[in-house]
């Protein structure tokens, strides 16, 4: 979304803290940075995006409304499609290749209407070769607080569970469960909090998202709990924690392959 996002994942990555990055491809910050992640040990994919426009022409709708629509099937079918095709389009011209996995900004790959256009649109591009896709079913929430237990829970109902079952049946390969989700708020000592909370209910093939960036003038109060992620994860302590732990950070494993322990960290740009 900006160069300080680009610069706070790619310091990260560079330090083995995260293990994938998802790509707002028409975001003109990752025009500019995709070199630089084309050359870092990352799953690199799209950030499938319909609520920011970010000063791009297209299908952007803010959320309640994108869910709502969705919800009545009353989105063009058609121009969602053109729209997942032209974010994976970008993504493949600025990196060289396909993209490792898909996901969505605020999950709105998991909506109704825009999951089967891009589970379609998956399987007619790149067949056997397709991506993993995210499963944003919650993991075990143990000893994390209601609010976030409750906001986990809601966005697993608004349409994981049927995009998990679709994606399987199409033979697609995705991490277990989501764990991450919280309130964005607190700074760098909430988030420090809840890190090891969500790491002792990681269980093998979960995914934990993050957000972090580099601070930068003018901060929203979103912006500046970004800040506070990458603090946290930067942070010689974070890799301590997984030390302890008996955690990994880890790319997602190829079709069929098998590892204990491993930690996925994915930064959203």
């Amino acid at each position: 979304m900006n160069a300080a996002i680009d610069e706070g994942i790619l310091a990260l990555a560079r330090k083995r803290r995260l293990s994938a990055v998802s790509c707002m491809t028409h975001a003109p910050a990752f025009q500019q940075d995709a070199r630089s992640l084309g050359e870092l040990d990352v799953d690199a994919g799209v950030h499938l995006n319909f609520t920011e426009a970010l000063g791009q022409p297209g299908l952007y709708l803010p959320l309640p409304q994108l869910i709502a629509r969705s919800y009545a099937r009353t989105l063009d079918v058609p121009r969602v499609a053109r729209q997942i095709e032209r974010q994976l389009d970008a993504f493949e011209a600025a990196m060289g290749r396909r993209p490792d996995f898909v996901d969505g900004h605020q999950h709105v790959h998991q909506l109704p209407q825009i999951r089967e256009a891009l589970l379609q649109t998956i399987a007619r591009r790149y067949g056997a070769q397709a991506p993993w896709v995210r499963c944003s079913a919650p993991g075990r929430q143990a000893g994390l607080p209601a609010a976030l237990r409750w906001k986990a829970r809601v966005i697993g109902a608004l349409g994981a569970y049927g995009f998990n079952r679709a994606a399987a049946a199409a033979g697609l390969r995705s991490n277990r469960r989501l764990l991450g989700v919280y309130d964005f708020q607190g700074g760098s000592a909430a988030y420090a909090a809840l890190l090891p909370l969500w790491l002792e209910n990681m269980q093998d093939g979960d995914l934990l998202m993050c957000h972090p960036a580099m601070p930068y003038p003018g901060d929203t109060d979103m912006a500046a709990q970004r800040g506070a992620e990458f603090q946290v994860l930067n942070d010689a302590g974070f890799a301590e924690v997984l030390l302890r732990e008996g955690l990994r950070v880890a790319r997602q494993l190829p079709r069929g392959g098998h590892a204990s322990m491993v930690l996925r960290m994915k930064a959203s740009r």
